[in-house]
């Protein structure tokens, strides 16, 4: 995946920005990722050495850790990483693995890391109008420097927070038709370009906490950055709605 594409990709996620404070909290419907492998079992089919992750609805389950899987992971998307303890690691289906010279034994994901995509299932925690992406007690968050999502943290006062409320970001999705049968390739350059101009028009970017305004401004900015970013894909041959 290009880091234009990747880009572009994460705003979109990012486009329903939360603008709430730093107490409050709300979650994203779970969403589909990568596809896993044989490390992620479905929440009917937990097996022995498994546990299952209910925290924040997420309902997944995962390897417990300490365990050794008997092969290395692999089947599907897989990332191969080195700690900075030193240890080489593997990530995949949402579970990490770290090698301990017999075999891959299941770890706690090591903060700082940065991985090139999210688990097969995660679910979106709104923290400070920030999100974060959860899933087996792990918290990914999008670095833009680097272009990867980077293991975090908890974020500061989330784990004690009242999550028995659960409530969707608000969300303004576009719904875009090629007219002019497009590409794949175009449909994604010509969002990638409108999204860097919307954001040049309107000074909102969705990609950062609050659209990187004042919250005296967050409404009407956002307004402006999904009109331009309509007028823009429009004016390139596609139907929105």
């Amino acid at each position: 995946m290009t880091k234009s594409v990747k880009k572009l990709w994460t705003g979109l996620v990012l486009a329903g920005v939360m603008l709430g404070g730093a107490g409050t909290v709300s979650f994203a419907q779970h969403s589909p990722g990568h596809s896993g492998g044989h490390a992620q079992a479905s929440p009917s089919r937990g097996g022995p050495n498994q546990h299952f992750d209910s925290r924040f609805s997420h309902n997944q389950y995962y390897y417990n850790r300490g365990y050794t899987a008997p092969r290395a992971p692999g089947g599907g998307a897989v990332a191969e990483l080195h700690g900075r303890d030193g240890g080489r690691y593997r990530y995949h289906g949402g579970n990490w693995y770290r090698w301990g010279g017999r075999g891959w034994v299941v770890w706690a994901a090591p903060f700082g890391l940065f991985v090139p995509f999210l688990p097969p299932f995660y679910t979106t925690v709104w923290w400070g109008g920030i999100p974060y992406y959860y899933a087996n007690d792990t918290y990914y968050a999008w670095n833009s420097a680097q272009q990867e999502y980077e293991v975090v943290a908890p974020p500061d006062g989330l784990d004690a927070a009242d999550t028995s409320a659960i409530q969707q970001p608000p969300s303004d999705q576009l719904f875009v038709y090629p007219k002019n049968g497009q590409s794949p390739q175009q449909q994604a350059s010509d969002r990638y370009e409108c999204n860097r101009w919307a954001v040049q028009q309107s000074g909102f970017d969705p990609t950062l906490a609050g659209g990187g305004v004042p919250p005296d401004q967050a409404g009407a900015k956002r307004n402006d950055y999904f009109r331009a970013q309509v007028s823009c894909l429009e004016g390139r041959g596609y139907s929105v709605k």
